[in-house]
């Protein structure tokens, strides 16, 4: 909670006690780094009765606002409920049955003899906003699956950005913050059990950054947190000479490849999500089909199960509202009793099941960030600095109007940057000023993050960070951005 020192006017602007998104990151950091397995010990998936797999996550958003009816913090699943009659708001219950509903897709497919497989990503802002209208109901049903042995082979949860920020354009000092504000609020609501589990990234937007010093410090970010791989759209990354994705390389895992303008170089696994953005891919099960339509692949001298990998909104649109429910079981109980040698199977699953039969992160196709090929062709990798990166990066911008450095997502005709110089300017003024004044507390002193000073002004450095603020245009998103700038500000100041 906010301390009894806080103003009358801060706690109205809250609405609710402060998320859980910092104060233990020593534990949570000790708790995520381990080297256990996660789900072969309890898979009953079996590498070589596999011909292909698929993989499908859900992908559930919610961003917070400051609408409510006193200006404070909600979700904006609550705004949904408390304003019926604008838009598709009347959609508010289905949309809540959406977040809940895998609770009762998953023991009831379990429980017919199926042997089912999805994946998770549900952002901060919508977790915290299910807690500030007191849906426990939705918790509870998220919980069973989550911390209920009987189902955990069954669901895997993907982390992600805290207030589902994309990643290209946050400031860098707080990709990790973001993180890391997930894992915390992931382990207070379903406990560090749960987190340990939680090995695989999905990226708001499947927005991956591409400036070479952006994108290694995104990846670094997530190893030290405990990541082993991320989701990432096709059209996001190139091979190492600008080519795209090979037919096959598409449906094996990645190693993508950061190098800095330092000529420093990490790297994590990729799964690679196919095609667009339709969520009929999802809510229609297409992967089950297409994975149909493929079998085995060579990797390393030996013969392996291709993945399917895709994602999509679980709630928005009338696909997944009202086909998704239908069509997500057909596929589980169309292969039970049968040995097709097609299977769901989830991304850490996967990845475990090939390093059970000897093959490693060093044996996958290599990618790296879309278009870093043209600043390598100007810049000797080996001699790279800050200012020789820029420099080319400078010329190419001049020299080719398709190149740029603002990240690929699943889709090309929308930019979290242009035209939101309103929404980004005050964006970094905020975490500027938000590590000006914090970063040298917390060197000095690592519980600083248990203060409720410090606590309100993080959450409001992430909030302003949100992707919805720069997706619907000018007008009313963008003064939401403006005004939690304006609140923050005044807690950094």
């Amino acid at each position: 909670m906010i301390s009894t020192s806080s103003s009358t006017s801060e706690l109205a602007q809250i609405g609710a006690e402060i998320p859980s998104i910092c104060g233990r990151e020593a534990e949570i950091n000790a708790a995520v780094n381990h080297p256990e397995l996660v789900f072969l010990p309890t898979s009953n998936l079996h590498l070589g009765d596999m011909s292909a797999g698929f993989a499908c996550a859900l992908h559930m958003h919610q961003p917070t606002i400051p609408a409510g009816a006193q200006g404070e913090l909600i979700g904006h699943l609550q705004f949904m409920f408390e304003h019926q009659g604008e838009g598709d708001n009347h959609n508010a219950g289905v949309f809540a049955w959406c977040y809940a509903r895998m609770g009762e897709f998953i023991p009831d497919l379990v429980a017919q003899g199926c042997n089912p497989r999805i994946m998770l990503d549900y952002s901060g802002n919508l977790l915290w906003g299910l807690q500030q209208m007191g849906r426990n109901d939705v918790l509870d049903h998220l919980k069973k699956i989550t911390c209920d042995r009987q189902y955990q082979p069954y669901v895997e949860w993907l982390g992600t950005m805290w207030s589902h920020a994309v990643v290209p354009s946050t400031p860098t000092p707080d990709i990790k913050l973001q993180i890391q504000a997930w894992q915390h609020h992931f382990a207070a609501l379903f406990g560090m059990d749960a987190l340990k589990r939680v090995k695989g990234f999905s990226q708001p937007e499947m927005h991956l950054p591409n400036h070479p010093d952006v994108l290694y410090e995104y990846i670094k970010a997530l190893k030290e947190c405990g990541y082993r791989w991320l989701m990432v759209q096709e059209h996001s990354v190139e091979q190492l000479d600008g080519a795209s994705l090979t037919q096959d390389n598409k449906y094996l895992p990645n190693r993508l490849v950061a190098r800095n303008s330092q000529g420093e170089t990490i790297s994590i696994t990729a799964l690679i999500k196919t095609q667009g953005s339709d969520t009929k891919l999802v809510a229609q099960m297409q992967p089950y089909y297409e994975a149909k339509s493929r079998g085995k692949q060579q990797l390393a001298g030996k013969s392996i199960p291709c993945l399917v990998t895709q994602i999509a909104d679980g709630e928005n649109g009338g696909v997944m509202m009202n086909e998704f429910p239908r069509d997500f079981p057909r596929p589980w109980q169309e292969m039970k009793g049968q040995n097709s040698g097609v299977v769901g199977c989830n991304g850490t699953e996967y990845l475990e099941l090939l390093e059970s039969i000897g093959i490693t992160e060093a044996d996958y196709p290599v990618c790296q960030g879309v278009q870093q090929h043209k600043i390598w062709q100007l810049v000797n990798p080996e001699q790279s600095n800050t200012e020789s990166v820029e420099n080319a990066i400078f010329a190419l911008k001049k020299t080719d109007h398709k190149f740029h450095m603002d990240g690929a997502s699943w889709t090309d005709n929308l930019s979290w940057v242009q035209g939101y110089e309103n929404v980004l300017e005050p964006m970094y003024q905020l975490s500027a000023l938000f590590h000006q004044k914090f970063d040298t507390l917390v060197a000095a002193d690592p519980t600083v993050t248990t203060r409720p000073d410090y606590q309100v002004a993080l959450l409001y450095n992430l909030l302003v960070q949100t992707s919805c603020f720069r997706y619907w245009g000018q007008g009313t998103w963008t003064e939401y951005a403006r005004e939690l700038y304006r609140r923050g500000l005044a807690l950094v100041s």
